[in-house]
């Protein structure tokens, strides 16, 4: 499709390929990459004097930021198109007196917003010299590894309730010695299908330059409505133990012919061998899978003077790359918008996670993966990490929070208690004594800030009293304490303004004299 934007993901391994000296063709042809575009990012690397292996570190945003190629013009619709009429040119061009002329002149007949002719003749050329009748396969020792499911499953026995359950069976060798790895799992979900392949890893003990799964979407069958693309979990994987995924193509068996041949293997020497045995649990069978597998790859083979392990550990094993120190945890990948309250929503969780305040009301990019959140700009750059919580609730820095947010989100108890100790000792009692219920919080605070600035308001004395009476008589709510003192002002206001009666029973001074 014209305009298709590459993934950062997919840029990656093209990366990882270009620095295993892999050519700019192979690269195209491996990851269905257009040539145009992988020699752009290489181009571009080449030109800015980039390190591939501290590309491969940053993250997509932060790559994509970085690199921006773009997509290339020459990947659009007539090309598509042109594509699918190359194998109808290369049978014409064999009969005879048939010219590239009059195929062109037929082509844009019927495609007038096509090709011109040069153009037409230069692709032509291009297509014919990479359609070459195959060849032989070699493996390279430590460069493959073809993963698959087996078609039939195997089972065990739930103790507590009598369930047969069945289980998938996960299949993995290396060509090139042809060394052998499975595991049951429960199902064919993205979650198992990658623990499996981390398994598979750590089982060889590091890893191989490539890996070469089956059809993703054939082989992986349950799939969550939260998952990102699994091509896109494929190739994040192979970009944290540096390993190039390179899928089976459609309709090529010579493709996966080792695995399958693989899957009839195990079928004949492990399935069959355990046939009459009871499992009770996942990993019961799975202790004997793996000691069937063993004997597998310790058995001589056909016309050879090893065992798959014994040219495995002399030539296989030596060659692997490290292992990196973490297991991959799956990416996944969204767009929000920030809200009002500086944070970002992330329904999976139903959780708030918060941004520096000036982000709201834009979109931010989110990558978040078993563990962590991370958020960045439209741009790119890093602006947040939260570790991930489950459940409602808000994950906030208070370096995000605008200072009058940062003042509101302080509030504490001991903070009410330290301000009324210092402005009154009547308040402070009640303060005390407001917390020791067990309300809501934000309740409680509204209510002692409705006191504090009373407190601004009233004279000492009056305001001393209100509070003591609110103690005393336990109800301790704003209200009243405003309440006593409108009261006792007005009272005291009302005293003040009655003068004394003159009546004759008033003796002066002079009664006394």
């Amino acid at each position: 499709m014209a305009g298709k934007v590459t993934r950062m993901s997919k840029i990656k391994q093209l990366l990882q390929r270009h620095r295993d000296g892999a050519s700019n063709r192979s690269i195209a042809r491996e990851l269905c990459i257009y040539k145009g575009t992988v020699n752009e990012y290489v181009n571009k690397v080449a030109q800015n004097n980039l390190d591939v292996n501290e590309l491969l570190k940053l993250d997509d945003p932060v790559l994509e930021a970085l690199l921006s190629a773009g997509t290339p013009a020459y990947l659009d619709a007539r090309f598509n198109v042109f594509k699918e009429q190359i194998p109808y040119l290369e049978k014409e061009l064999r009969r005879p007196h048939v010219t590239r002329k009059l195929l062109w002149q037929e082509y844009i007949k019927e495609h007038p917003d096509g090709y011109r002719y040069t153009q037409f003749c230069f692709h032509l050329n291009q297509q014919l010299v990479a359609r070459k009748p195959s060849a032989i396969l070699t493996h390279n020792p430590a460069e493959k590894l073809y993963v698959d499911f087996a078609g039939d499953t195997m089972e065990y026995i739930d103790p507590r309730t009598g369930e047969v359950i069945n289980v998938w069976v996960f299949v993995a060798c290396l060509p090139c010695s042809d060394y052998a790895f499975t595991l049951a799992v429960a199902h064919q979900s993205t979650e198992e299908f990658i623990y499996a392949l981390s398994r598979c890893l750590r089982g060889i003990g590091g890893c191989p330059k490539l890996i070469v799964p089956d059809n993703l979407k054939a082989a992986v069958i349950k799939a969550d409505r939260f998952e990102p693309d699994l091509n896109r979990v494929m190739e994040d994987f192979g970009n944290h133990y540096g390993i190039v995924v390179l899928p089976a193509r459609v309709r090529k068996p010579k493709d996966k012919a080792l695995v399958e041949n693989q899957v009839k293997l195990v079928y004949q020497r492990i399935y069959a061998k355990l046939r009459n045995q009871t499992f009770f649990s996942l990993e019961e069978l799975n202790l004997a899978l793996q000691e069937k597998t063993m004997e597998h790859n310790q058995t001589r083979m056909q016309q050879k003077e090893y065992s798959r392990q014994e040219k495995f550990l002399a030539e296989e094993k030596p060659l692997l790359g490290p292992l990196p120190d973490t297991d991959f945890q799956i990416k996944y990948y969204t767009q929000l918008r920030v809200a009002p309250n500086n944070c970002i929503y992330l329904g999976r969780d139903k959780h708030y996670y918060s941004v520096p305040f000036a982000y709201i009301s834009q979109n931010v990019q989110v990558v978040y993966t078993r563990t962590l959140v991370k958020i960045f700009s439209e741009k790119g750059a890093p602006i947040a990490t939260h570790e991930r919580k489950a459940g409602f609730g808000y994950t906030t820095v208070k370096d995000h929070l605008c200072s009058a947010h940062q003042f509101y989100n302080s509030r504490s108890p001991a903070f009410y208690l330290t301000a009324a100790r210092k402005v009154s000792a009547g308040l402070s009692v009640l303060v005390e004594a407001i917390f020791q219920n067990a309300e809501e919080p934000e309740v409680l605070y509204k209510r002692c800030d409705g006191l504090l600035s009373l407190q601004r308001k009233t004279a000492p004395d009056l305001f001393e009293r209100a509070c003591r009476l609110a103690v005393e008589n336990d109800v301790l709510t704003y209200r009243f304490v405003k309440n006593v003192i409108e009261n006792k002002a007005a009272e005291e206001e009302k005293q003040e303004q009655i003068p004394i009666p003159k009546h004759d029973n008033i003796r002066g001074r002079a009664f006394f004299n």
